[in-house]
C-alpha cells in the first residue's frame, strides 16, 4: 500500500501521542497543570479528530518545515504539533501557555501540505488550533499589547495613513539612523525593533489614493476584473498596485476598483482572530457586490490565498456563506490570471542586455494556492530575461504574515538563510509576489554586502509592456 493513501488499519494502529514517547521526551508539555485540571479544546471548531488520525508521523514533513528547521525540535515540527493536538483532544496534555508557545512557532507556510504523502491537511489544523488559543490563552502583558496594535492598526489603511507622515519626519530628520545605529530599541523592546527594522521608505503620494474606481481596458476590452488594493500594499507598495492596473488594462481588462474596500483579512485569519477576519470579508463581498466583473485580481500572495478561504472562514455565516464560496471562485492571483487568460500586449526587452533575474516563491502561492510555474511563464515572456533557481525555493523566508514581528529570533535566520540563497544564485535582480516578503528580504539585502535590487513581478512586466528599460 503506498505511503500516500494510508488505510484505515494503518490509521487504527498508528501511534497516539501518549502511546509514543512523544509526552515522556518532552515533560514540559505536562509539567505546567496538575492533569485533573488540564484545559482541551473548546467545542467551536476544535481541529478535528480525523484529519489528525491522517497522520501517520512518517517525519517527511520535517525537513521542509522552516521552524524545526531553525529551533530542532519535534514539538516545532507539523508533526510534533499533531502529536499534541491529539494529546489536548484525549486530555493528556493541557492547552496553556507551555504548550501553545508551540503552535505559536509555526509560519504557517503550508510547506509540510506540500510535502505530505498521506495528504494531511495541516492547514485545517493549524486554522482551526489557533482561535481555540486566541480564545483560551491569556498572552503576557507585552505580548497583548503588540497584538493588539498589529490587529488594530496594519487591517485598516485609514488608521495607518494617519501613521504615515509621522513615519516619513522620523525617516528624513536622521531620527531613525540614530535608533537604529544606537541598538536602544532592541534592547528595550526587542518585537517593535523588528517592527521597525522592515519598515519601507516612506511616500508622500500614499497619502492619497491615485487609481480611479473604474479604469477602461485599452484596445478591444476582454474582461471586466475587479482589483484589490490591500492595507499594507495600498500604502508601502502603491506602485506595485499601479503596475498591476496598467498591466491589466493593457491586456484588454477593463478594471474596477471599489472604493470601500479595505484590508483582505489575511493577517486576521492567519493569526485565529476569528471575529475580526470574518467582520473583514463580510465587507470584502459587500464591496464588489454588485460589480458584475468576471474575475477579482489580487497581486499579493497571503491575501490572495485568504481571498480563496472566505468559503471556510465564513462557514457558520448562513447570509454569507454561498456568497463567500462565490466571491472565492472569481479570485485569481495576477500571474495565475495572466497565465490562463494570455498576454495581448506586447513586450520590449527591460534592459539593453541580457537579464538574470531570480523569482522568490511565496508560501502562500506556492503550497497555499499551488501557484508557482504560472509567475516564471510569465515572467520568461519579457525579451531578454533569463531565470535562474535559488537553493531552497520553497522553504519560507520567515516574514509569515506578522510572523516576523511575533517571532523575530526565528524569522531573522530564516530570512538570512533565504537571502543568501538568493544571492548565490548571481542573478542582477530579485522579483517577489508578496508586499511581506518584500520587507522581510530588503531587510536582510540591506545587511549584506550584495544588495541587489527587488521588484513585484507586475512592475517588471508593466516596464516591458511600455517599453522602459531599467537602465534608462
Amino acid at each position: 500500500m503506498s505511503p500516500s493513501n494510508p488505510t484505515t488499519t494503518d490509521r487504527e494502529t498508528r501511534i497516539p501521542a501518549k502511546s509514543s514517547t512523544f509526552l515522556n521526551d518532552n515533560p514540559h508539555l505536562t509539567r505546567e497543570l496538575p492533569e485533573s485540571e488540564y484545559p482541551g479544546f473548546d467545542r467551536h471548531h476544535p481541529p478535528q479528530p480525523e484529519l489528525i488520525d491522517t497522520c501517520v508521523h512518517c517525519g517527511f514533513c520535517l525537513a521542509t518545515c522552516p521552524s524545526y528547521r531553525v529551533i530542532g525540535k519535534e514539538m516545532d515540527s507539523p508533526r510534533g504539533r499533531i502529536y499534541l493536538m491529539d494529546a489536548i483532544h484525549k486530555g493528556e496534555a493541557p492547552l496553556a501557555q507551555t504548550t501553545s508557545q508551540h503552535f505559536d512557532t509555526c509560519l504557517g507556510c503550508l510547506a509540510c501540505v506540500t510535502t505530505c504523502p498521506s495528504e494531511v491537511k495541516y492547514d485545517r489544523l493549524i486554522a482551526d488550533t489557533r482561535p481555540q488559543v486566541e480564545r483560551q490563552i491569556e498572552r503576557p502583558l507585552g505580548d497583548r499589547v503588540l497584538r493588539s496594535l498589529i490587529f488594530n492598526l496594519f487591517p485598516y489603511p485609514n488608521r495607518l495613513r494617519v501613521l504615515l507622515l509621522p513615519l516619513f519626519f522620523y525617516q528624513q530628520s536622521g531620527l531613525q539612523k540614530l535608533v537604529r545605529s544606537s541598538g536602544i530599541l532592541s534592547k528595550v523592546f526587542p518585537r517593535l525593533a523588528a517592527m521597525e527594522s522592515i519598515l519601507p521608505r516612506v511616500r508622500l503620494d500614499a497619502l492619497r489614493d491615485d487609481l480611479p474606481d473604474l479604469i477602461p481596458a485599452r484596445g478591444e476590452k476582454r474582461y471586466r476584473v475587479g482589483m484589490i488594493l490591500g492595507c499594507v500594499q495600498r500604502l508601502f507598495f502603491s506602485s506595485v498596485n499601479e503596475a498591476t492596473a496598467r498591466v491589466l488594462t493593457a491586456n484588454g481588462c477593463e478594471v474596477v476598483i471599489p472604493r470601500s474596500q479595505g484590508c483582505c483579512s489575511a493577517l486576521a485569519a492567519h493569526q485565529g482572530q476569528e471575529e475580526q477576519a470574518r467582520a473583514i470579508a463580510r465587507q470584502t463581498i459587500e464591496a464588489f457586490a454588485g460589480t458584475d466583473v468576471d474575475f477579482i485580481i489580487i497581486n499579493a500572495a497571503g491575501c490572495g490565498h485568504t481571498l480563496k478561504e472566505y468559503g471556510h472562514i465564513l462557514r457558520d455565516d448562513p447570509a454569507y456563506r454561498d456568497r463567500a464560496i462565490a466571491f472565492s471562485q472569481k479570485v485569481r492571483d495576477v500571474h495565475e490570471f495572466l497565465a490562463e487568460v494570455g498576454l495581448s500586449a506586447p513586450l520590449s526587452p527591460v534592459s539593453d542586455r541580457p537579464l538574470t533575474l531570480v523569482y522568490q516563491d511565496a508560501c502562500h502561492l506556492l503550497h497555499g494556492q499551488k501557484i508557482s510555474a504560472q509567475p516564471r511563464q510569465v515572467l520568461r515572456q519579457i525579451p531578454g530575461v533569463e531565470l535562474r533557481e535559488p537553493l531552497d525555493a520553497a522553504l519560507c523566508c520567515g516574514s509569515a504574515g506578522v510572523y516576523n514581528m511575533l517571532q523575530p529570533e526565528i524569522a531573522d535566520e530564516l530570512g538570512r538563510q533565504k537571502v543568501d540563497n538568493l544571492l548565490a544564485t548571481g542573478a542582477e535582480l530579485i522579483t517577489s509576489p508578496n508586499p511581506g516578503c518584500s520587507l522581510q528580504i530588503k531587510k536582510h539585502l540591506e545587511s549584506s554586502d550584495r544588495a541587489i535590487p527587488l521588484m513585484h513581478p507586475v512592475e517588471l512586466l508593466d516596464l516591458s509592456i511600455r517599453g522602459i528599460k531599467l537602465d534608462s
